[in-house]
């Protein structure tokens, strides 16, 4: 089971979800998304909770109002994270994390610690909880599935962007061959066997200097 979220500490709001136990956890873990933030308490049990960032956005610069909304809740669901002040908060893009077999259910560790920043959480805030609280949904979902699908449309995406990319250049080459053609060309008709009979002294009559002068 996973429970997800809404914060609106922004807008539009964002995408938040945790597992339910560790277990779930694993999943998440294995079926975690590129858009995908981990937060975590830091040196302490608790949840795993994910932000899900839109296309565009970057972890490193998640708003600091929706930065709080994520720590407060990770904090709220440490069983003792929850009854301490002054607890730190650590978060990582999910492509960071590290799982092998000798690690326990739930636990991972990261493939760069400098793609790890913390964030402090001085005290609960029960305003924050409580409205995170009420946006909160339990789910079932095929997190394999969800990710397989998910792939697919970002494929069918680049697909269609790089055939559009193609399309353009194509346009582009034939744009530039047709002003290359024109520029190579120019003068053909005034060069014509025709046009030049016609300015040539060759063929004038005798007379033709009388006309000029």
């Amino acid at each position: 089971m996973v429970y997800y979220f809404t914060s609106k500490a922004v807008d539009p709001p964002a995408h938040v979800y945790m597992g339910k136990d560790k277990f779930e956890n694993e999943e998440l873990i294995a079926h975690g998304w590129e858009e995908d933030v981990w937060f975590h308490v830091d040196k302490l049990s608790s949840a795993h909770i994910y932000l899900r960032l839109r296309e565009g956005e970057s972890w490193d610069a998640i708003p600091e109002d929706l930065l709080t909304d994520l720590g407060q809740l990770t904090k709220y669901n440490s069983i003792e994270g929850n009854k301490k002040d002054n607890i730190t908060i650590i978060y990582t893009p999910w492509a960071n994390l590290k799982k092998d077999g000798s690690m326990a259910v739930g636990q991972v560790s990261f493939k760069d610690p400098k793609k790890v920043k913390k964030i402090m959480i001085a005290t609960k805030e029960n305003v924050i909880i409580n409205r995170l609280k009420k946006t909160m949904v339990e789910a079932h979902p095929d997190f394999r599935q969800e990710k397989e699908d998910h792939l697919k449309e970002i494929r069918k995406k680049e697909q269609q962007a790089m055939l559009a990319r193609k399309k353009e250049e194509a346009r582009i080459a034939k744009e530039r061959q047709e002003k290359k053609y024109q520029k190579d060309h120019a003068y053909d008709e005034i060069f014509t066997e025709e046009n030049m009979a016609g300015a040539s002294n060759q063929d004038r009559g005798s007379d033709w200097e009388d006309d000029f002068m």
